[in-house]
Formats: structure tokens, C-alpha cells, sequence
């Protein structure tokens, strides 16, 4: 089992187009308000952009596509709209999964997976048994996700494995039981929508991550947004901790 290290370790490589790209897929009940549409109508077509999303990715060259796609606050809305988004997640994977297959896409699904239903917790691991073996991108949705549980598991887990390290655990220690263990930290953070927060969601993990917020709403974010976001990233300066001269290599002896 691979096992990525942090950044706050290690110096990861820099690349032209950013090897893990994390998204917050923001803003799907304003535009179908807009349109004077159902909320679930947003979902639906928000549901379409994550196609589009991924066939973006495997086109650029992104290795890995985390999408949060809905948190463990998420409970706290209407229970209509629960009931519905749960619908259409087992709609997605009922529909989607042969597709991501045919294309070589690994998916994953993180996050507090008992509290769902025994019939989607199912098609959850039909779905990641499925596609175990591709390897052209690795899709992860977080679901029932929240970065302070995963954290709090990733402790517990710890904690469980090495007693005998209490009080002097570090962070090589708990990464293995982290939810995102098996993919490097992301390099590019999306979050549509116009909110200027990360909410919850992979807070170990963000650490020097680069953001990119937009006021695009999600199911308008389509491939030349997302180039927008990645040439943003491109114009960075991606220091981990050291100098600008350090980078350039003209740092004083």
C-alpha cells in the first residue's frame, strides 16, 4: 500500500500541471434558483460537470481528482434534499461506474460510509472493487466527509496500532490511517461558487496546497474554467518553506 508523505516533511516535486487536484463542488441550488428550478435540478447538472470534470483531467494529465462532495454537516439541510441527493449518489454510481471503467478511472469513496444506507454501501464497494485496477486516474469522492473526523479517526486508529508510542507519535505515524493515505497531498484546491473557505474538508491534507477560489458556479465550470484555475496554479511560487533564491539557485554561499 502506497503512503505519501507531507508536505511539512518532505519536499514534494512541482510539475507545469498539478498532480492532485481537490474540488468543492460549490454553488448547484443557486444556479438552478436562477433558473427558477428545483434545487435538485442543480444537483442533477452538477452530477454532469463531474464527467466533464474527469474526462478534463485524464485530457491535462491530472493523476488524481478529489471531490467533496458532501459533508458530514450536509445532514443539517432539508431532509428532502437529503433524501434526494442520496437518490442521485445511487443513481451516479448505478450509472457512472462502467464508464469510469471503460476509461480507466479508480474510484474511491472516503469519508463516515455507516451512516448510509445498507444498498448504497454496497454499490460503494461493487464500485471500488470494479475499478481496483485502473490506474489512468484516481477519482475520490468524499462523502459523509469531514476533515476534523478524519483526523479524529486517523488518531483513534493510530492510537490503536502503537500504544506503546503514546506521546511520541509523529506525523509518519497517523498518515497511514489518514482517509487520502494513498494519494500525494493536493497540489490545487478548487472551491466554485464564490465561498472563500475550505469548510471542513481535508484539513491535514492542505497544508501547502494552492487555492483557487471562483464565483463560477458548479455546474458552469467547465474545461476553460478549469484551465483558468490551472493557470493560476502555474503562476505560483512554490516554495515549501524556502527562499525564492533558493529556487532560482542564486541563493548567497
Amino acid at each position: 500500500m502506497a503512503i505519501f508523505s507531507s508536505s511539512t516533511r518532505d519536499v514534494p516535486q512541482v510539475a507545469a500541471v498539478p498532480r492532485h487536484v481537490a474540488v468543492i463542488m460549490d454553488g448547484n441550488g443557486r444556479w438552478a434558483k436562477k433558473r427558477f428550478l428545483p434545487r435538485v435540478a442543480g444537483h442533477v447538472k452538477g452530477v454532469e460537470l463531474v464527467r466533464e470534470m474527469v474526462r478534463s483531467c485524464l485530457e491535462r494529465g491530472v493523476q488524481y481528482l478529489t471531490l467533496f462532495a458532501f459533508s458530514s454537516e450536509n445532514w443539517r439541510r432539508p431532509q428532502e434534499e437529503v433524501t434526494l441527493l442520496m437518490q442521485l449518489f445511487v443513481k451516479a454510481l448505478e450509472q457512472e461506474v462502467e464508464k469510469l471503467d471503460r476509461n480507466g478511472v479508480r474510484l474511491r469513496i472516503i469519508g463516515d460510509l455507516s451512516r448510509f444506507e445498507p444498498r448504497l454501501q454496497a454499490l460503494i464497494r461493487k464500485a471500488e472493487e470494479r475499478t481496483a485496477g485502473n490506474t489512468r486516474l484516481d477519482l475520490t469522492i468524499a462523502a459523509n466527509y469531514g476533515g476534523r473526523w478524519d483526523i479524529m479517526q486517523a488518531v483513534n486508529r493510530m492510537t490503536e496500532a502503537m500504544p506503546e508510542k503514546a506521546g511520541q507519535w509523529e506525523e509518519a505515524d497517523m498518515e497511514p490511517h489518514l482517509s487520502m493515505h494513498f494519494a500525494p497531498e493536493p497540489d490545487l484546491f478548487i472551491r466554485t461558487g464564490g465561498e472563500e473557505r475550505i469548510s471542513n474538508f481535508l484539513l491535514w491534507q492542505l497544508a501547502y496546497t494552492e487555492f483557487f477560489f471562483t464565483p463560477t458556479l458548479w455546474p458552469d465550470f467547465d474545461a476553460a474554467e478549469f484551465d483558468k484555475a490551472i493557470l493560476s496554479y502555474q503562476q505560483r511560487e512554490r516554495r515549501f518553506g524556502r527562499t525564492s533564491e533558493q529556487l532560482t539557485g542564486k541563493a548567497d554561499a
